[in-house]
């Protein structure tokens, strides 16, 4: 089977290229993108900034109104703090997960000298909406995961954590599938749920969904018995009576 070219993106999990001016910007979100990202605790916040409730809920009305952000609301976001540090979150998440820099794209930033701001930015070639939209997806496939697999109940612990050490789902890798550090430094996330789930594939158990499912076809026959044990106690009483 032939290769892929080195620069064509699998969407599936997570990669993307974007040309502006006849120039090609790849962005893979790997672990090792990731962890350009900051420590751990960093990683983590930044996922917060970009996933943020009320940007969240806003982007996502927006696209299902319209089918894209416009740029009255991005203005809007952007003038809010939690907006702001989203905005500054897809920065960061672009300049980590390109293969050179991304600057032209998403903009430069610069010491302010004046109105009270710490820094300035020239705006890149992207819209605000777009970088917010890529860097969402980008961090989703190389921090949690985006792959279409049966994840059973009893691995759902529904914990949350403050961390993303990329280095552990690095050794990780190279024990489970014999990787070299190199290697399992570019898996993402999602890649990585892939591979999991293509060599133990004959896990037992339930998904959430699955156990929810199995547990609400019992409760509904368990009442429907209950009814129907109701019904005939009624009726032998009745004719008790009549008789």
């Amino acid at each position: 089977m032939e290769a892929l070219p080195v620069n064509t993106p699998l969407k599936e999990i997570g990669e993307c290229l974007i040309s502006v001016d006849g120039e090609d910007y790849f962005f893979r979100p790997s672990f090792v993108n990731m962890s350009r990202i900051g420590e751990p605790g960093e990683i983590v916040q930044v996922f917060y900034d970009l996933h943020n409730d009320e940007v969240t809920s806003l982007v996502n009305r927006a696209v299902e109104a319209y089918g894209y952000v416009p740029q009255w609301l991005i203005s809007h976001i952007t003038s809010t703090s939690y907006g702001r540090k989203a905005f500054l979150a897809s920065v960061v998440v672009l300049n980590a997960c390109c293969d050179k820099d991304a600057g032209p794209m998403t903009g430069v930033f610069h010491p302010s000298k004046g109105n009270g701001r710490t820094f300035k930015i020239r705006k890149g070639a992207l819209p605000e909406s777009d970088m917010l939209l890529i860097a969402q997806s980008l961090i989703t496939h190389g921090v949690i995961g985006n792959a279409k697999v049966r994840k059973l109940q009893r691995h759902e612990s529904g914990e949350t954590s403050t961390e993303f050490r990329a280095v552990d789902y690095i050794v990780a890798a190279q024990a489970h599938f014999g990787m070299t550090e190199r290697e399992a430094g570019n898996l993402t996330m999602t890649k990585f749920q892939m591979l999991l789930a293509t060599k133990y594939p004959e896990q037992k158990g339930f998904t959430r969904e699955e156990y929810d499912q199995v547990a609400d076809d019992y409760l509904a026959r368990k009442a429907k018995r209950l009814n129907g044990k109701n019904s005939s106690a009624q009726g032998v009483a009745i004719n008790v009576v009549a008789g």
